[in-house]
């Protein structure tokens, strides 16, 4: 296991026990090149304060993104036309209806990769700490299930709205006429071929349920968590609504094929979490997540399996001069 940042800190406070009593380091401001999925398991309990991650959807984005054993020459291939379109249409992802009936057990494939790993995310955060999830729209309610299954309460669901989403829909009428068929072709004028554009992303909102008998004030005392700040949100948004307009800054995107933008990290953080508090990003892609946590003062542990996001993330972090963070 690679670890590619400062080094561990050792001070108290990123110390923690085992239930047989050994002492455990946490990798505070740490990018991990590995495995989230094994190495989450070396964590203590109960030990991170907020988990913001934007999962793989499991829907052919890169190979990264294919999450299911059912594929052919022909997926994430690209044909003539697609080139031909440019970068909007760069990969060929599988068509709702699938080529095979094979194709029908890729929900439920993206359930059981989701539950790989969920009862972890469950056992590392602190009773009523929150799970901020960006999951796909076509396979969220996947997720959903694992993450109930694996012991958390689902909160809510928000709503990021993109600046910028391709309208990948192809006229019908096109593919009647690669074909010769005037008279279909003039019969489907208007007709589209895939789904209306994508202007927002969900986010889901898992709390893990804090001691019956107890309240969330109660919580909040005991385990730093539970409510939310809506004076912290609203220095990002309108108003303190379930639907986020919170886009890139200029010159910000293009890092990674499903970069999210940094104020928009910060605006989740900020709305469950204080200063000094820890976040882990199980998924940490290009770092936003984790530079968003630096530039609030949080301590951040971060999991990325591909070396190029792990060396873009320590670029970004300025890993160099990274200065630990107490609480």
């Amino acid at each position: 296991m690679a670890i590619l940042s400062a080094p561990l800190i050792l001070e108290p406070s990123a110390e923690r026990k085992t239930p047989s009593g050994q002492k455990v380091y946490l990798p505070l401001n740490q990018v991990i090149a590995d495995n989230s999925i094994t190495c989450i398991r070396e964590l203590p309990d109960s030990s991170v304060h907020l988990i913001l991650s934007d999962i793989p959807y499991g829907i052919g984005a890169e190979d990264w993104d294919v999450l299911h054993d059912n594929t052919n020459s022909a997926y994430l291939g690209s044909s003539p036309a697609q080139e031909k379109a440019g970068a909007v249409f760069k990969r060929r992802g599988k068509p709702i209806n699938g080529w095979s009936q094979a194709d029908r057990e890729i929900p439920k494939q993206y359930y059981e990769w989701c539950s790989s790993w969920a009862s972890e995310w469950f056992r590392v955060l602190k009773p009523g700490g929150t799970a901020f999830v960006f999951s796909g729209r076509r396979f969220a309610h996947r997720c959903i299930c694992a993450l109930e299954d694996a012991g958390f309460s689902f909160k809510d669901m928000l709503c990021w709205v993109r600046d910028h989403a391709p309208h990948r829909a192809q006229r019908l009428s096109i593919v009647f006429d690669r074909r010769g068929d005037v008279i279909s072709s003039h019969e489907w004028q208007g007709w589209r071929v895939g789904n209306l554009r994508p202007s927002f992303e969900p986010i889901l909102w898992f709390i893990k349920p804090y001691k019956i008998g107890t309240t969330i004030a109660d919580n909040a005392l005991s385990h730093g968590v539970g409510p939310f700040n809506e004076e912290a949100f609203l220095r990002y948004v309108k108003g303190a609504d379930n639907i986020i307009n919170c886009g890139f800054s200029q010159g910000e995107g293009g890092l990674h094929p499903t970069q999210k933008p940094v104020r928009l990290m910060q605006a989740l953080i900020e709305l469950t979490t204080r200063q000094g508090q820890i976040i882990l990003d199980p998924f940490a892609g290009s770092g936003s997540s984790l530079v968003a946590a630096q530039n609030l003062k949080r301590n951040f542990i971060g999991y990325e399996m591909e070396q190029k996001y792990v060396d873009l993330c320590r670029s970004r972090l300025g890993a160099s001069d990274l200065l630990p963070f107490m609480r």
